[in-house]
Parts: structure tokens; sequence; C-alpha cells
């Protein structure tokens, strides 16, 4: 294996620091704590492209990934993805071409669920008719296979990373989108 660095730049709050704890206690007990960095400050989003542009692959199987906004900026800035063969990732990411898409290895499923302020009342439970999927879990051995396969080549980092910029900018530049959406009003409206 190449050398590397694990940089995993998080939102600072009590959930993602207490996930931080255990991932580096695990990487202290796998020998690779030294290899691990954890970016847990408030970071400007004009600091962000730079961010993405000094990582070799941006490796991201989020498992309550929307759209894929920073998947998509990761391929914007060059640079090959891993991601979930799931939500917003599968009409953002093409699988071999602009990103490795792992496999759902576990699916959630909450048949209720007590919802917050956030939410629309604090303490409401919702009970929903049939069980919903509201989290997915990435294979790891898929992850690995396809982070060792970009580590190793890197030929094929370029080649994805080219054709991810390529992607990004053809389909989600804001002039791009900008003109669906006026061409989308005026055939609504008629104009």
């Amino acid at each position: 294996m190449p050398d590397w660095k694990y940089v995993c730049k998080v939102w600072p709050q009590a959930r993602t620091s207490h996930q931080n704890a255990v991932d580096l206690e695990l990487a202290a007990q796998l020998g690779i704590a030294g290899n691990v960095i954890y970016a847990t400050n408030i970071t400007s989003r004009d600091f962000m492209p730079y961010l993405l542009a000094a990582c070799d692959i941006y490796a991201a199987p989020s498992r309550l990934e929307g759209f894929g906004m920073l998947q998509v900026e990761a391929n914007a800035c060059g640079k090959p993805v891993i991601g979930i063969n799931a939500m917003g990732l599968l009409d953002t990411m093409v699988h071999g071409e602009t990103a490795f898409l792992a496999g759902i290895a576990q699916e959630i499923r909450l048949g209720e669920t007590i919802v917050g302020a956030e939410s629309g009342g604090v303490g409401r439970r919702v009970v929903f008719k049939s069980p919903r999927i509201v989290d997915y879990r990435a294979s790891v051995d898929d992850i690995a296979k396809h982070l060792m396969n970009l580590m190793q080549n890197a030929g094929l980092r370029e080649r994805m990373g080219q054709a991810g910029r390529k992607r990004a900018v053809e389909n989600y530049h804001h002039r791009v989108v900008a003109g669906q959406l006026a061409r989308m009003v005026a055939e609504k409206l008629g104009i």
C-alpha cells in the first residue's frame, strides 16, 4: 500500500465528537493513528475547494446523503469519489467512471420515531404505515476494494478525476442549473 493519510472533515457537534473518539481509539488499536486526522473546526465554504483539491481520493460513503453535493464538488475539483450505491449519488455519480459506489450492506428501517423541534414538535411520536428506510450502511469490503484500487493506480485516479470534473461542469455548474430552471419555468408558464 502506498503512503497515505486519512483526513476526516466533520461538523463539530456532540454526535461527531463521540464518533471521532471511537474512531481514533480504533485507529490506535489498529496501529494507524498516526495516519488519521480529524478536522472538527468550523471551516469557511470558501476554504472547502482547497481542502478538496489537496486530496487524491474523496471517500464519502455517506449514510444519509440526499443529493451528493460534496461528492459533486470533489468531482468538480478533479477528484475520484468513493460513495454508496444509493440515494442522490445514483443521479450525480457514475459508477466506474466518476466514482466507485459501494454496495449496500444494510438498510435500517423504522416503524416509528419521536421527532424533535426541527421536525415540528418536541417529543411527538410518528408511526409509519409501513417501515421506512432511514439509513444505509455501505459494504466495507467494497469500500476497501475501491480504495485500494484507486490508491494503487494513479492513472485510474487521474481518468476518474477528469471524467468527474467534466460531468460536474457539464451538469452542475451554476449557469447550467440556472438555465435549466429558467427553461422549466418558461415552459410551465407558457412563455
